[in-house]
C-alpha cells in the first residue's frame, strides 16, 4: 500500500533522539600464550647476564689397574645475556573532552589506561616471537626467541640458524629459507632433537593456519585414529575436528595456537616448542603508569611505560620449526 499524503515520517523529523549504545564491544583478543605461559622475574640491570652448563658427552670410561692419575681441564661454563627493552603507549586527551558526557567512555583516562596496558602485554609477546635480534645501546632491544635457537631448529632449504654470538654478546637473527607445509615429520624431527639434546617439550605455540594443519596430522596413516560412538535416544551429535595434544616418540606437547603469530608473514613462518622452566620474562621495570608526567595546557596526558627482556635460560631446552607456511597455504 502507497503511504497517504502528508504521512510524517522519522525522516522529515528534527527533534528526534539518537541512540547509542553505552556499551562498546571491543573484539581484538587479549591473549598472550607464550608471555602468560613462562615465569615472570627482576633484573637490576639493563643487561642482565647468566650462565648455561653442560655435562660431557657419554663414552667408554675404562682405566688401567695401577694406573698414574691425569687430570682433565675444567670446561667454564658459557656466560650468556640479553638487554632490556623499553616499551611505552601514551594518549592525551583535552580536558573538555575528559568531562564531556558520552557513550561507554571510550575516549576517557580511565578506558585509555586500561587498553594500552593490554597493548603493551600484545607487544610484549610480539616482541618475543618475532625475529628481532639484540640491539644495545639507548634505544635497546631484547634478542627474541627465535634468534637463540640453534641447537633444536628445522629450517627450509637455504635458511641458516642464528644464535648468541659470545663475542659481541648480541644474539644474531636466522636467515629464512624456503616455506614449506607443516608436517608430521617436521614436528617428529624437532622433537626428537629436542630429546636427544635433553630437552623436555611441553608446549608448541604455532599460528593459528598451522594449528589448522596440525588437526590434519588426524589423517595421517601412522596416526592411531580416534572414534566417538554415535549416541543414542535422539541427542545431539557433534563433528569433531580438533586436536590439541600430539603425542609423540618423544613426548606430549600442548599445540597452543597464537593470535599474535598471525599479525604477519615473519612471526607467523616459526613454530616454538617450548619447556616451560628453560624461559622467562625478566622485568626491570614492571608496566605501569607514569604519574610524573607534567600537565602542561588544557589537556589530561597519559603514559604506560615498562621494561623488561626475555631470559633464555638454555636454548638446548627450546626449538623451532621455522620457514612454514603460516598465514595461508601459500604465505
Amino acid at each position: 500500500m502507497a503511504v497517504l499524503t502528508n504521512t510524517f515520517q522519522t525522516t522529515q523529523a528534527v527533534g528526534n533522539r539518537e541512540e547509542l549504545s553505552d556499551v562498546v564491544s571491543r573484539i581484538t583478543p587479549e591473549d598472550t600464550p607464550i608471555y602468560s605461559l613462562i615465569e615472570k622475574g627482576k633484573c637490576t640491570t639493563y643487561h642482565p647476564e647468566w650462565e648455561t652448563d653442560e655435562l660431557a658427552a657419554p663414552g667408554a670410561n675404562v682405566r688401567e689397574e695401577g694406573e698414574e692419575y691425569a687430570f682433565g681441564a675444567i670446561t667454564p661454563p658459557k656466560r650468556l645475556g640479553n638487554y632490556t627493552q623499553i616499551m611505552r603507549k601514551d594518549w592525551i586527551i583535552s580536558a573538555t573532552q575528559e568531562v564531556t558526557a558520552e557513550a561507554g567512555n571510550v575516549q576517557k583516562r580511565k578506558y585509555q589506561k586500561l587498553k594500552k596496558g593490554v597493548e603493551i602485554r600484545k607487544d610484549v609477546e610480539f616482541a618475543i616471537v618475532d625475529t628481532n635480534a639484540t640491539v644495545a645501546g639507548s634505544t635497546r632491544e631484547f634478542g627474541s626467541l627465535s634468534t637463540w635457537i640453534v641447537s633444536n631448529a628445522s629450517r627450509g632449504a637455504g635458511g641458516a640458524n642464528g644464535g648468541f654470538n659470545i663475542g659481541t654478546g648480541l644474539t644474531v637473527a636466522p636467515t629464512d629459507g624456503t616455506q614449506r607445509p607443516f608436517t608430521k615429520a617436521i614436528l617428529d624431527t624437532v622433537m626428537q632433537q629436542g630429546y636427544q639434546n635433553g630437552a623436555n617439550f611441553r608446549h608448541v605455540s604455532v599460528s593459528p593456519y598451522v594449528k589448522s594443519v596440525f588437526v590434519t596430522f588426524m589423517s595421517d596413516s601412522n596416526v592411531a585414529p580416534f572414534r566417538y560412538a554415535v549416541s543414542q535416544g535422539g541427542e545431539r551429535n557433534t563433528i569433531v575436528a580438533t586436536a590439541d595434544y600430539y603425542e609423540g616418540p618423544f613426548g606430549t606437547v600442548m599445540i597452543h595456537p597464537n593470535r599474535v603469530q598471525a599479525v604477519n608473514g615473519g612471526v607467523a613462518r616459526n613454530a616454538f616448542f617450548i619447556d616451560s622452566d628453560m624461559l622467562s620474562f625478566l622485568w626491570l621495570r614492571q608496566i605501569q603508569e607514569d604519574r610524573d608526567v607534567a600537565k602542561t595546557g588544557d589537556a589530561d596526558k597519559g603514559v604506560i611505560i615498562g621494561e623488561g627482556t626475555l631470559k633464555v635460560h638454555n636454548e638446548r631446552g627450546l626449538g623451532v620449526a621455522a620457514d612454514l607456511f603460516g598465514l595461508s597455504s601459500a604465505s
